[in-house]
């Protein structure tokens, strides 16, 4: 059996600590950094993001210090084109992306996944906090949730396939605890054990993703029409792009009571706002459906769900709706489930599969 890893290492504690372990456990590994973007061409050249020059020369010096190989991937000109263009396309056409999910789809499982191959490495390895088992009743690789729920980011995995699974190790996914990973980081001696975890969209680390869009795509989104629910215009927006389904904050309007996005017309750059309890839906619609735990849903099945990473799971029932498609309905109306987001089922501590949201109702 090959016993040759490709460790993804992003410069953090948690990369580092999985490296480690794969040395452990007898791999020959070699680490891997890839960079996504450069600083200037996001706007943010002083900011602290993932791909800056302090984060590879740590990666770099844990790779040393493992007596690893290491390596740099330029991987700008796909994460422009796969994760970027998504997220503004997504942004532009009235949708919520995650572009956490596309950067791990596109970029870890799909090019750092081909470099793996290329290398002659029969696993990829990443820091993230998940478990992977295989089922031999069925036959299927299994995607679970990390024994620390509260680090768990199974949420942003569910698009993996049955090959990608058993090419992929998750060495922290049993950790109880971050502080047993940073335990470790220091026993290794890791100058970068107490470093801090990122945050928020890498590529727009001020949170603002208007101005992000506008300085990468040269364009201006102009201002429009604040609506009522009954098409009265109510002010005036700044461009229907800054604003989020359920969002409250920011809005600049006075209306004697709190009122939040409802919906969002992108061809008529009209932003319709409204009471909260305009903002709740019982039935999710999703498309581009990734199935892990099932070959394919045949019947309704039980499951609970999660509409946002960090949302405590809803009780629901899933029913087949088409090819690379399903209805998913909850038991109790959801706040804001949007288009664009992706839905999240799972039986347990069972990743059943996922999917993105293309319509609420």
């Amino acid at each position: 059996m090959n016993k040759r890893a490709l460790i993804a290492m992003s410069g953090g504690v948690d990369s580092s600590v999985a490296a480690a372990l794969m040395c452990e456990n007898g791999y020959e590994c070699i680490g891997a950094t890839m960079k996504l973007y450069h600083n200037e061409d996001v706007g943010v050249p002083k900011a602290h993001t993932c791909c800056t020059l302090e984060d590879v020369e740590d990666a770099r010096d844990v790779a040393f210090s493992l007596n690893m190989p290491y390596y740099v991937f330029n991987f700008t000109d796909d994460f422009a084109g796969q994760v970027i263009d998504r997220f503004v396309s997504a942004y532009e056409n009235g949708a919520t992306p995650n572009p956490c999910i596309d950067c791990n789809r596109y970029m870890k499982y799909q090019k750092l996944y081909q470099r793996a191959k290329i290398m002659d490495c029969d696993t990829i390895v990443t820091g993230h906090y998940a478990r992977i088992e295989y089922d031999s009743d069925t036959g299927r690789w299994l995607l679970k949730k990390a024994r620390n729920l509260a680090k768990d980011q199974s949420y942003v995995l569910y698009f993996m396939t049955q090959e990608q699974l058993k090419h992929t190790k998750f060495p922290l996914g049993d950790f109880a605890s971050k502080d047993e990973v940073r335990n470790v980081a220091a026993k290794y001696g890791f100058m970068n054990a107490k470093k801090h975890d990122s945050q928020d969209i890498c590529f727009v680390p001020d949170g603002d993703y208007a101005r992000f869009m506008e300085d990468f795509t040269g364009k201006h989104y102009p201002a429009g029409d604040f609506l009522d629910e009954n098409g009265k215009k109510v002010g005036t927006h700044n461009g229907a792009v800054r604003y989020t389904i359920g969002q409250r904050k920011g809005l600049g309007l006075a209306m004697g009571a709190p009122v939040y996005v409802c919906a969002k017309d992108m061809q008529a750059n009209t932003v319709t706002v409204g009471p909260e309890e305009n903002l709740f839906d019982r039935i999710v619609y999703a498309d581009e459906v990734n199935w892990i735990a099932i070959p394919e849903l045949t019947a309704p099945l039980r499951v609970t769900a999660r509409t946002r990473y960090h949302q405590t799971e809803q009780a629901a029932t899933v029913y087949p709706a088409g090819e690379g498609q399903f209805r998913l309905e909850f038991d109790q109306p959801q706040r804001a489930p949007t288009p664009g987001q992706a839905v999240v089922l799972y039986q347990g501590d069972v990743v059943l599969g996922g999917g993105t949201i293309v319509a609420v109702e």
